[in-house]
């Protein structure tokens, strides 16, 4: 296809594209260097960089970012390794028993965040089946403290996550070779080598966007924290998002959310660039 040919027919969602990221983008650059509240939203006070020096030094959104980045760099490789883990299992059962299995592992993507959540939180209830489990193999309560909830919001993250790279995994399974695989075989190669160099290269690929998708979600992760830590500020459980919206909402600074939110999106530009510039790579070597 000509260039001028993909244009016209591009320049429509580029257009589109366009208005709905990059003017909503400039528009909180502006409104993060305002002090604004919902008492005088229709005539902020420009305040230039002081949102962000605020932001800087303060201590809860430190601590927020902290709780973030400790959720990324547990939820991201877990899902990464479960995914896979489960997607190289199914791809060797049969079909009928895989479509029994498929149905339960893709649960978390039919319940509606919220929902799912709210279930999970009921297992440890007073009256919840992990909460009997625990009190009676250790014969001691189990209460939500720092650390419990912390692992809780964890936990769920990886068990809702992970059906993506489940999913993502199993079909790229689905294009693999079975020369390379029957040629190892007869090489006297063990399913751990098959694996290791046949298995995991054809997946690099899918591997690295897994890690950009997921790297994304962990930073934007709002629903399992609302819910199992209901913001209370005991839990030290606040992350990046929580943070802003309670800035935003509780506080009324909006003008600070605002800038809070450009931080962040920053943060997730920091991280994601360096692994766009090795896919866009691997992109180039395959060819």
């Amino acid at each position: 296809m000509k260039r001028d040919t993909f244009f016209r027919f591009a320049s429509p969602s580029i257009l589109l594209m366009t208005l709905l990221m990059v003017v909503p983008l400039f528009m909180a650059i502006w409104l993060g260097m305002n002090f604004m509240t919902f008492t005088n939203i229709t005539a902020p006070q420009f305040v230039g960089l002081q949102n962000y020096i605020d932001i800087l030094n303060d201590s809860r959104f430190w601590q927020s970012f902290r709780f973030t980045a400790l959720y990324a760099a547990i939820v991201v490789p877990a899902t990464i390794v479960v995914g896979f883990t489960v997607a190289l299992l199914l791809d060797q059962v049969s079909s009928f028993t895989r479509g029994i299995y498929m149905s339960i592992f893709l649960l978390p993507f039919i319940i509606v965040p919220i929902v799912g959540t709210l279930m999970f939180k009921q297992l440890f209830e007073p009256s919840g089946l992990f909460t009997y489990l625990y009190q009676t193999i250790l014969e001691t309560r189990f209460r939500y403290t720092e650390i419990t909830v912390k692992v809780l919001i964890i936990l769920y993250g990886i068990w809702y996550v992970a059906p993506f790279a489940f999913v993502v995994y199993f079909a790229g399974l689905q294009t693999l070779s079975q020369d390379q695989i029957e040629a190892a075989s007869i090489d006297g190669a063990t399913r751990w080598q098959k694996v290791r160099h046949i298995v995991i290269p054809h997946l690099r690929s899918l591997t690295i966007l897994i890690l950009l998708f997921s790297i994304m979600d962990t930073y934007r992760v709002f629903d399992s924290v609302f819910v199992l830590s209901e913001l209370n500020p005991i839990y030290k459980a606040d992350t990046v998002m929580t943070y802003t919206f309670q800035t935003a909402i509780t506080v009324q600074r909006l003008g600070k959310a605002n800038a809070m939110a450009i931080l962040t999106v920053v943060g997730i530009m920091v991280v994601l660039i360096p692994n766009l510039i090795q896919a866009y790579r691997e992109q180039i070597e395959e060819r």
